[in-house]
């Protein structure tokens, strides 16, 4: 007999809120600067925004809420004040443009606005295309969003009926190739996202913990802040949105925080200011990194100055992070049998290491990294071009490139789009990156492929070395000889005094070649 499903109905993800208010209600649920909120009224605040949204605005089940801002209190409120009404999350990359914003509105289909009052040319490009927006903060281009929560407090706005495939957020790319897609998460594939991160990356989690807020809310930052929820965990965001090294390792001290979320570039700075020194960090139990990969001789240094708590997990924002962790007790000095691993696949999930036909690859091949399971994304949003690539017999792919090893371990060579072919030999960047981050004078580096008329392609590595360092000394092509093969050399060396990042703190190659040919292009002019 086949029996069809009576139902997919599953909770609203906006639940989580209302249990964090029932089982502590007293306890702090977020603090933000010199501001707290318990649980209670926190719940209150966003079932106000809820009624606001419904019946000042008339939102329906479905329909898409954009938000510009930096963290704050509304930011985070906002997000499941939407979830609570069965809306859409739609938030934006604080740092884009307003071209961006207005890109991301039309693409997504946004009804409404909810606006920092740090950005009004981003509302004045979006006020003929949304039915309305909002205010953070005091503003002459819109109503205050503050002003409506006191407006309905006290009101009750019923959770919305929600099934396992009802779009919750639209998590945009960062467009590395192309314009940024909206990525679909649902309230059931969500649901199953913060169990796993508590399953895995943070187990024993409880409402004794206290995490901090490290990056935007409008990305990864933001799923793990949906995670503390789940368990009634203490968000803490810093007071502004400019990164203070100094100060987070303040907060640290002073909430007694014990989980962070970050990602190795910026961790790398945190663990290299002085102020690490400075404070009790002894609270910290899991300090997660994501985004990248994390090279070894960084790796080290955090684990020498911060102990073993560093939980490395690997995942794109189309699997919500959800495709391989490294935790805490596996993260190794070098030398050990998982050295250099992303670590092994998470809990409910399966990763292949796939060829270009979509054959499993036997152990220590390499290949593109493939993944099936509940954390992969419903799809693009209106983007059936990009749902065919992404898309293999079921398979997500990452466009990752790397190998597993016999215990199930895997190991990230790169981005396929990093990869360059010199002289017919496939070259990944990230395994000379790594060795010439081994030479004490260098801090910083990116390897990138560039034309060349005989060789196809030639590596050209640009550093950036320690402060202090005078660069004519360095000779990195000496120190490189007899460390990697001599068809993996780089052609060229350059030194820069830093190398761009995206608006999450990754260096990415995009950018990195982007800036290489301005300033030949540049030299080429001036000379």
């Amino acid at each position: 007999m086949q029996l069809e499903p009576v139902s997919q109905r599953v909770m609203n993800l906006a639940h989580f809120v209302e249990q964090a208010a029932m089982r502590h209600p007293q306890a702090m649920a977020l603090a933000w600067g010199d501001q707290q909120w318990n649980w209670r009224e926190m719940n209150a605040r966003i079932n106000a925004m809820a009624y606001a949204l419904v019946h000042d605005f008339a939102v329906l089940k479905g329909d898409r809420i954009i938000v510009q801002s930096t963290n704050c209190n509304q930011m985070f409120e906002s997000m499941l004040a939407c979830f609570r009404i069965g809306a859409i999350w739609v938030p934006a990359n604080f740092r884009g443009s307003p071209d961006d914003l207005d890109w991301m509105a039309s693409s997504s289909g946004a009804v409404g606005l909810i606006c920092h009052a740090d950005f009004p040319e981003h509302a004045k490009k979006l006020q003929t295309k949304v039915n309305f927006t909002l205010a953070i903060g005091a503003a002459d281009f819109a109503a205050d969003y503050d002003a409506l929560v006191s407006k309905h407090s006290g009101a009750i706005t019923p959770l919305v009926a929600v099934d396992y495939h009802d779009p919750c957020w639209f998590f945009f790319t960062s467009g590395s190739t192309g314009k940024p897609k909206a990525v679909v998460l649902t309230h059931g594939h969500m649901a199953f996202v913060v169990t796993n991160h508590l399953a895995d990356l943070m187990p024993a989690t409880t409402e004794q913990d206290v995490s901090l807020v490290v990056a935007p809310l409008s990305h990864g930052a933001g799923v793990h802040a949906l995670v503390q929820v789940a368990r009634g965990v203490a968000s803490i965001l810093p007071k502004t949105s400019r990164f203070d090294p100094h100060e987070i390792w303040r907060l640290v001290e002073k909430y007694q925080v014990s989980n962070m979320f970050t990602v190795p570039t910026i961790l790398k700075i945190l663990i290299e200011h002085p102020a690490v020194d400075q404070v009790d960090h002894s609270s910290l139990r899991y300090v997660i990194y994501a985004g990248a990969p994390m090279y070894q001789v960084d790796q080290e240094n955090a684990l020498a100055k911060i102990g073993l708590v560093l939980v490395q997990y690997f995942g794109l924002g189309e699997v919500t992070g959800n495709i391989t962790v490294l935790p805490a007790h596996l993260h190794h000095k070098s030398g050990s049998s998982q050295s250099g691993s992303c670590g092994y696949a998470r809990t409910g999930m399966q990763v292949q290491i796939q060829d270009k036909q979509g054959a499993e690859l036997p152990v220590g091949e390499t290949g593109e990294i493939c993944v099936i399971g509940p954390a992969v994304f419903k799809g693009y949003w209106n983007n059936p071009a990009a749902n065919a690539q992404a898309f293999r017999d079921g398979w997500f792919r990452t466009g990752d490139v790397g190998h597993m090893d016999q215990q199930g371990f895997f190991y990230i060579t790169g981005r396929e789009s990093d990869m360059y072919i010199s002289g017919g030999s496939n070259i990944y960047p990230r395994e000379i990156e790594e060795k010439i981050l081994q030479h004490a004078d260098i801090n910083e580096v990116a390897v990138i492929g560039i034309a060349d008329a005989k060789w196809g392609e030639v590596g050209v590595a640009i550093c950036v070395a320690r402060e202090g360092v005078t660069v004519a000394n360095l000779d990195i092509e000496e120190f490189l000889s007899g460390k990697i093969a001599s068809y993996k050399m780089p052609k060229q060396f350059t030194f820069w005094p830093e190398l761009p990042k995206s608006a999450y703190g990754k260096i990415t190659k995009k950018l990195v070649k982007e800036q290489y040919f301005a300033n030949s292009a540049d030299q080429e002019h001036s000379e």
